[in-house]
């Protein structure tokens, strides 16, 4: 399939040279006015050798015409020394100078550049903490890698090394044509038009350059992308024999990056080859023209009314030299600056995102009854909970934690065009048991989600002990809820560390005492080192269900009012089955539970049993009433068995 030919989006976001230059001057005014000054003395040493030409060739041409005057050698050469002595004085004073301030430079830019990376990935990940579960559904892990490698990589090559390189230039060229001007305008003239050369064909290369360059960040984050998918579904490819498609289809995406790659490198190598020829010509052009205004005697115009000599034409070859090289060095780097803004563009899309909102003013907190029998606030963990409500007229009321949960009439779209949940209404009453039940895709694990907040609604209401969970925080809300999720993330620690992920303030003791609950016990003693056992690739040394164990204990450790368990024994054999469900017996005793089972034997206990089709909840009631109904769920777990 041919590629698509690049077309400019005119949507796309602005360069962001300039809050890269914000953040750099707000974390580091100091070093970086300081790196400036630096940087001017360097330019200014770097231009000094021009001049000492100048003064170098006119002591000598003095001693030229002290010989013609009948001067020894011997009275020539003193004189010669005489007058060299405080040029090469000057020459070194401004040369130490110069490799002080170079040296100041560097070492500060090290500074600078490591702080603001260090900097910049520690406010992504702020950043990305905030952000909506949607964000991570909607954009491939493996290209949000990217933006904490690469793009920050980029970010990395440019204030280290390409604007520092391009400010010294700058700088050196404003005092190069400055000092050209004090000595001849016809010469300067000259070195415009070659100047306006070269920056016409850096405008023409290297925006070629820079476009693809763009390009090649955007395939780069792609490909990682799906090498953190391969690598994630790796079993998956084997099993199927899908190695060879797998292969095919990297190679198109490496392919495209190569693409990208070899025509933003392509454009930014010939530049350089480009530019030095067209200094060397400029050089030559000096040389021609300088020799031809001598020889007619054509009458100088500068700044320093000085005659047109030698001495001038020789330092306007240097300071020639020195500009087509400045110019190259700036070219030079356009391709990290075009690299560099693409993968600022790509941190700032992120950094852009909107947060999660969460206009909550409700908090959960400890409680206790007091000598009233009303309940009040405490530090201490007590096992009461209870949802602190501030009013409009300044008063505070405290309603205990019971885990009632009302939907009605919820409508839900993950985009609004295309409603997958309509009209449900639900009503979960303390310690009651509610299955949802039902095919792939009928929105079970939707309307759990909408209960922890993850997607907002689109329209009716969910209340929680009678609050607005639009009122609630949402940290406060997800602190009351337990979630057990099909899908277990465990994280690089030992079986301790991560069982209190569900309560950090958890002792030993209670997280050993949510293992057994949850029957994870006996096999974790029979770990290495039991439970400091270490966790790593999400619990790759472990068995589905022994991870799906841990996670359950997890759950337990946090002690919430209210539990949603989404497929949580999915990954179990039948007997350990068996063991987990007496245990979640005893974790879900006084608490208000929400469970997703394709296994309907695990919800025959249920209070509540609802079947969902299409996003609707179609019937509901217990199992001995629905299996009398004779309908949907009669259909699922008669048919169910006829399967077994």
């Amino acid at each position: 399939m041919p590629r698509q030919p690049y077309v400019k989006d005119p949507n796309a976001p602005k360069p962001q040279m300039g809050r890269i230059l914000g953040d750099l001057f707000k974390n580091y005014k100091g070093r970086m006015v300081l790196v400036i000054v630096c940087l001017i003395f360097t330019s200014l040493a770097g231009t000094a050798a021009s001049v000492f030409i100048k003064n170098i060739v006119s002591v000598i041409e003095k001693s030229l015409e002290l010989i013609k005057d009948g001067s020894t050698y011997e009275e020539a050469l003193k004189a010669c020394m005489h007058d060299l002595a405080p040029v090469f004085a000057a020459m070194i004073a401004i040369y130490v100078l110069g490799i002080a301030a170079s040296l100041t430079q560097q070492l500060n830019m090290a500074v600078i550049t490591q702080g603001h990376l260090a900097k910049m990935r520690e406010k992504m990940f702020r950043h990305m903490e905030r952000l909506p579960i949607r964000y991570f559904d909607q954009h491939p892990h493996g290209d949000i890698m990217s933006h904490y490698t690469n793009d920050i990589d980029t970010l990395r090559q440019l204030i280290s090394q390409a604007l520092p390189q391009a400010i010294t230039a700058g700088l050196t060229l404003v005092v190069l044509f400055i000092v050209m001007l004090y000595y001849s305008l016809w010469m300067t003239l000259l070195v415009c038009v070659g100047v306006c050369v070269m920056f016409m064909v850096t405008k023409k290369v290297g925006g070629n350059s820079a476009k693809y360059f763009i390009r090649q960040q955007k395939a780069l984050g792609k490909t990682e992308g799906y090498i953190e998918e391969m690598i994630e579904g790796q079993k998956v490819v084997k099993v199927f024999c899908h190695e060879d498609k797998s292969k095919a289809e990297f190679d198109a995406i490496n392919g495209d990056l190569f693409k990208d790659a070899n025509e933003a490198n392509k454009y930014a190598n010939i530049l350089m080859p480009i530019m030095g020829n067209i200094g060397n010509i400029m050089y030559i052009l000096m040389s021609f023209v300088g020799g031809v205004l001598i020889t007619l005697k054509v009458p100088n115009v500068s700044l320093s009314g000085g005659a047109l000599d030698i001495a001038v034409v020789v330092t306007f070859l240097g300071m020639t030299r020195q500009f087509c090289n400045n110019i190259s060095q700036v070219s030079q780097q356009i391709n990290a600056v075009a690299m560099a803004m693409a993968g600022a563009t790509r941190i700032y899309s992120l950094l852009d995102e909107k947060p999660e909102a969460d206009d909550g003013y409700v908090t959960l907190v400890n409680a206790k009854f007091g000598a009233s029998g009303e309940l009040e606030e405490c530090e201490e963990r007590t096992g009461i909970w209870a949802w602190k409500h501030p009013h409009q007229d300044g008063t505070t009321t405290l309603t205990k934690v019971e885990g009632k949960v009302e939907l009605n009439e919820v409508d839900f779209g993950y985009v609004p065009e295309k409603i997958v949940l309509h009209e449900v209404s639900i009503y979960a009453n303390p310690g009651e048991k509610i299955a949802f039940v039902g095919a792939t895709g009928a929105g079970k694990t939707t309307i759990t989600n909408l209960i922890n907040r993850f997607y907002d609604i689109a329209d009716g209401k969910i209340r929680y002990d009678g609050i607005n969970i639009n009122k609630i925080k949402k940290d406060d809300l997800r602190r009351s809820l337990g979630i057990v999720l099909q899908d277990v993330n465990l994280f690089t620690g030992t079986v301790m560390d991560n069982i209190r992920y569900g309560n950090l303030e958890a002792t030993d003791e209670e997280c050993i005492a949510a293992a057994r609950l949850a029957n994870a016990h006996d096999f974790i003693t029979r770990l290495p080192e039991g439970y400091n056992t270490m966790l790593t690739g999400n619990g790759a040394n472990l068995s589905q269900g022994q991870r799906q164990l841990i996670s359950i204990a997890r759950a337990a450790v946090a002690d919430p009012p209210v539990m949603i368990l989404d497929e949580a024994t999915s990954s179990i054999d039948t007997r350990t089955e068996a063991l987990v469900q007496r245990g979640m017996d005893g974790l879900m005793y006084g608490r208000t539970v929400f469970v997703i089972a394709h296994r309907l034997s695990t919800v025959q206990n249920s209070d509540v049993i609802m079947v969902l089709e299409q996003g609707s909840i179609i019937e509901r009631g217990s199992h001995k009433k629905l299996i009398e109904e004779k309908g949907k769920y009669y259909q699922l777990y008669t048919g169910a068995f006829e399967l077994e």
